[in-house]
């Protein structure tokens, strides 16, 4: 029998992720695990990300029953409209995915409050994604233009998130474990808390991992460049001479395992996709309806990821195939949305992946599908996604050729506010990357 509100069930699947990632929840049971004994004396807290602002707060709650002898005091940086008042841990909003004046300002007074830490101080990071950019504070000899210059290219060439933070590492004074250097030098403990957006969840890459040391080079990050063909004049002069100069081994390298400055240096995994995504599967299992992880690191072009879940859609609709209806497809991960030069887009990965699974579906007449970022704003508008049933579909019945040329645009975000299907939550204050859910249900 056909569920009888599959928009509703879409949305409740996508709610029952973000409960699992909420940093009111999970970090004050991480800081019980991880300091089973009161904390005493200073604790400087700092951070980065769209969680950052939640993640402060729910310390400072914490932190005021249950380390009543701690002396809580720092500052944490997340994207503009992600704030919230708290009182001993200072709030910067500053720019995201682009950096800007405001984050750089606020890494540099990061760094100059690193530099007070004294031996037997606690240093708790709060990493979060969207850190990268957030915590963006230019090596010696760049500038914060230099910086932004290069996300925009990257962003702009389709190139992984992975791949983005390794050029990015390397370009910075804090990211990819210099935070940690810094800490370490003055003999202070340090643990990062950590809510990860990345697939395999690995502290290097959350941000950029300012804590945690880096396996990348270099060497990795020029090669980067040119496999997204961006050496011919893409990148400012001044960061093609930094990397090369790093590469000819005249600029400090990332920190690498084994360094001993990481001998008091922890991270800890607050959150993941995959977790959000098994707690999914849960709303769908008590819906009555089989889940299906298909995983939390599904990457690649949005819509030739969408083409691949629609495949197995297709074949679970026509054969009950690997999977008998009714069923749902969750799964994780970052896709990427190239654009071509000149043209300007509108939406995100998320919705782009949704309306390409849209317009080479019309033949599943039992598919719902939902698809959202889970911080809450999926790309250049203001949703965290957009969502199709059966039912919206009749609205645009025959009109395949107007979805075709929304898609060609890259104008996700007006094809469904044309639906009326977007979804909106606002910032959400947490981010594990893309949640994604398809529905194939019995017909009625």
């Amino acid at each position: 029998m056909a569920l009888k509100n599959t928009s509703d069930f879409l949305q409740k699947a996508f709610s029952s992720a973000l409960k699992t990632a909420d940093p009111q929840v999970i970090l004050p049971s991480g800081l019980k695990q991880v300091f089973p004994q009161p904390l005493k004396g200073r604790c400087l807290v700092l951070g980065a990300g769209k969680a950052a602002a939640s993640m402060a707060l729910a310390l400072e709650t914490y932190a005021k029953t249950e380390w009543p002898q701690a002396t809580l005091e720092g500052m944490v940086i997340t994207r503009y409209g992600h704030g919230l008042p708290t009182q001993s841990i200072r709030v910067i909003e500053a720019g995201h995915p682009v950096p800007d004046d405001a984050g750089m300002r606020g890494a540099q007074e990061t760094l100059e409050l690193i530099k007070t830490l004294q031996p037997g101080d606690q240093l708790i990071a709060l990493i979060s994604g969207g850190g990268s950019s957030l915590l963006t504070l230019p090596a010696e000899g760049l500038t914060i233009e230099d910086l932004r210059a290069t996300t925009q290219a990257l962003l702009m060439s389709g190139a992984p998130i992975g791949q983005m933070n390794v050029v990015r590492k390397h370009l910075s004074a804090i990211l990819g474990g210099h935070m940690a250097r810094e800490a370490a030098k003055r003999g202070a403990k340090v643990d990062a808390f950590l809510i990860s957006d990345v697939t395999g969840d690995h502290p290097s890459s959350i941000a950029s991992g300012p804590c945690a040391p880096d396996d990348s080079t270099f060497a990795d990050a020029l090669q980067i460049l040119k496999d997204f063909g961006l050496l011919q004049g893409q990148i400012p002069a001044a960061v093609m001479n930094y990397l090369q100069q790093g590469l000819n081994g005249h600029k400090p390298e990332t920190p690498k395992a084994g360094d001993p400055i990481f001998k008091n240096i922890h991270n800890h995994l607050l959150a993941t996709a995959h977790a959000c995504l098994e707690a999914a599967a849960d709303y769908v299992r008590s819906q009555g309806v089989e889940p299906v992880i298909l995983g939390d690191t599904v990457m690649g072009e949005a819509k030739d990821v969408a083409l691949m879940q629609a495949a197995i859609a297709r074949e679970i609709y026509l054969h009950n195939q690997p999977f008998k209806k009714p069923v749902a497809l969750l799964s994780g991960g970052e896709c990427t949305v190239t654009i071509p030069a000149g043209m300007k887009g509108r939406g995100g990965r998320c919705s782009e992946f949704l309306l390409a699974l849209y317009a080479s579906t019309e033949d599943l007449k039992s598919l719902s599908a939902l698809a959202a970022d889970t911080d809450g704003i999926d790309g250049s508008e203001n949703n965290a996604g957009a969502w199709f049933t059966p039912e919206s579909r009749e609205l645009m019945k025959n009109q395949q050729q107007a979805v075709k040329n929304y898609l060609s645009q890259h104008d996700s975000f007006g094809f469904f506010k044309e639906l009326n299907t977007l979804v909106h939550t606002g910032p959400t204050l947490t981010n594990v990357n893309d949640f994604r859910i398809l529905l194939i249900d019995t017909e009625s």
